[in-house]
């Protein structure tokens, strides 16, 4: 027999616990749950044979967990020098759909009121995006889907992949890490597509966990989250910039199909030559009808300058000093200055005279004045 004193006794097992049990999953149903002082947690673990106390802080709880909820606790087991044996947990998953879609409902009420779904949060697509950070497996169906898709449908895209566990416990941690890298490095792409195929809700969980939820509502980057189901929607989903039903149907989203584009092109292209050709012809009606009125407009200008003209010939005509000296007058001019009075007049004056069709000069010898009424 083995004697030791209580505390030798107490770090032995937990030395035996160490080596034996390192890491264990217990599933169980939770019982007395409660948070001590904002931050530390304890409840029970139970099944039909047994129970055990648990142990973790707030910061481990990955969804908001309540009593009767089937859960699998990932940690070791620990007896402590005074408070017995527990059960200190390091990762909590829920168990069976009624715990997951339950511990979906309670996480999505409360991210609900934080604004995290709200649509006024939603960012427009690039569309199509010259680059695309892809997170998903990189053995799955839906990474193969996607790539096949997209290039199907479009060319010239860079996809940069970052290959993540997409189901299990660490999971989570994966997929966070990879919205990280994306969102720190130097040129991050334009769209970020997380993405796998349909499963169970045990596979899904890990994209409606808060941390993962979080990252994606938390991304600089514009979201798409596509998961094979057509159900019901992840939060990681619901907290993206656009949901897509599958892996394919995100490809469709973000780029268009060359094949119709090529279509839309040549149709666009026939239609533009239609308009050009109608718009050319009624143009050059229009411009041959602006013609007509034009040489109208000319002609009955031209018309009306030509009658005024004509006018103020005939008037000009009739004021002519000619016209007058045809009459019978004479203009007298001494000097060439304009002789208008007869005091102009002088013995001895020359006298230049002008009449319609002749000139004269002459010389006064003698002047005899009259006065006229």
């Amino acid at each position: 027999m083995i004697e030791f004193s209580v505390g030798e006794f107490v770090d032995s097992i937990n030395q035996t616990f160490d080596i034996a049990y390192p890491i264990i999953g217990v599933v169980g149903e939770v019982t007395n749950f409660k948070i001590s002082k904002g931050s530390w947690v304890y409840f029970d673990l139970k099944d039909d044979e047994a129970s055990i106390r648990c142990f973790t802080t707030v910061y481990k709880l990955s969804f908001p967990v309540e009593d009767g909820m089937v859960i699998k606790a990932v940690g070791k087991p620990k007896l402590h020098n005074q408070y017995g044996l527990s059960f200190t947990i390091q990762l909590i998953e829920p168990v069976g759909e009624g715990t997951i879609k339950k511990a979906t409902e309670l996480l999505e009420k409360q991210l609900t009121k934080e604004g995290l779904f709200d649509i006024s949060r939603k960012r427009n697509i690039p569309y199509p995006p010259q680059s695309v950070g892809l997170i998903t497996s990189s053995e799955s169906a839906a990474y193969a889907d996607f790539i096949k898709i997209i290039n199907e449908r479009w060319t010239g895209i860079e996809i940069d992949l970052y290959n993540v566990l997409v189901q299990g416990e660490k999971a989570p941690d994966d997929i966070c890490s990879a919205i990280k890298y994306f969102n720190e490095i130097a040129n991050p792409p334009e769209v970020l597509v997380i993405t796998r195929g349909g499963g169970s809700a045990e596979d899904l969980w890990a994209f409606s966990t808060e941390k993962v939820t979080r990252a994606v509502a938390g991304s600089r980057i514009p979201t798409i989250v596509a998961i094979g189901h057509e159900i019901d929607q992840s939060l990681a989903e619901k907290a993206s910039d656009r949901r897509a039903s599958t892996p394919s149907n995100a490809a469709e989203i973000i780029v268009p199909d060359k094949k119709q584009v090529l279509i839309n092109l040549s149709q666009s292209s026939k239609q533009l030559t239609s308009t050009i050709k109608y718009l050319f012809e009624n143009y050059k009606k229009e411009l041959n009808q602006m013609k007509e009125i034009l040489d109208k407009i000319i002609i009955l200008k031209i018309s009306s300058v030509y009658e005024k003209v004509q006018a103020q010939s005939i008037l000009l005509d009739a004021l002519s000093p000619k016209k007058i000296l045809e009459k019978g007058y004479s203009i007298i001019k001494i000097n060439n200055v304009l002789v208008r009075q007869a005091q102009q007049l002088k013995n001895a004056s020359k006298l230049e005279l002008e009449f319609a069709n002749s000139k004269a000069n002459v010389t006064i010898d003698n002047i005899i004045m009259e006065e006229t009424i």
